[in-house]
């Protein structure tokens, strides 16, 4: 695959959330704001990107025998790395607990897991990085997207700034609730499918 596919194709025509679905549990929860959607975002990219990196750097020395447990130590510990830095900061340590244990359970994300699976374990490092910074990148643009209509429709704001309440708007609290997360991304999926006319079911 050339790096351009690589790159390209999980942020658009493969996109783990919209075409593979995966990660919709985290999708449906942290996109009430920006912020939260945003520090999630680049968490599992992070986390995607370096495991991918250093699990394809050993993949000819790991026995098959424990590929899986292997995976799972790399993963936790990059997991656990995040969640501390994200701690050590005065700015992002309320979003940290904003978003509670989702960022621990980056490590049951099977974006992470199938990343390394179908890719980093058979491909050079380099590559296997930039597969799992797409990956992440994939799935972050979509987080974003729905966390911009959930809070600027929920709360009226954006990033925490007041938009739409200065001119009157009254804040609709069903779109913060995780049912119309579910229809944002229904409709992100059928935009997508009516464009990607190969990803419509016969």
């Amino acid at each position: 695959m050339k790096l351009k596919e690589t790159i390209l194709d999980p942020i658009f025509k493969s996109n783990p959330i919209t075409v593979l679905v995966l990660g919709i549990c985290s999708s449906l929860a942290v996109t009430v704001t920006l912020k939260g959607a945003l520090v999630m975002a680049l968490s599992v990219m992070i986390v995607t990107g370096i495991s991918s990196l250093i699990l394809s750097a050993m993949r000819n020395t790991i026995p098959g025998r424990v590929r899986i447990i292997v995976q799972l130590v790399v993963v936790a510990l990059m997991v656990i790395l995040v969640d501390q830095i994200l701690k050590s900061f005065e700015a992002t340590y309320p979003i940290d607990k904003q978003l509670s244990v989702y960022i621990s359970l980056i490590i049951t994300n099977c974006i992470v897991m199938g990343r390394i699976e179908a890719f980093a374990l058979a491909n050079k490092p380099v590559p296997s990085l930039l597969d799992g910074l797409a990956n992440g990148a994939g799935y972050g643009m979509i987080l974003l997207i729905v966390a911009f209509f959930r809070e600027l429709l929920g709360s009226g704001t954006l990033f925490g700034i007041d938009i739409l309440n200065r001119f009157g708007y009254i804040a609709n609290n069903l779109v913060i609730l995780p049912p119309f997360a579910l229809i944002l991304l229904g409709c992100i999926v059928w935009v997508q499918r009516s464009i990607q006319k190969d990803l419509q079911e016969k």
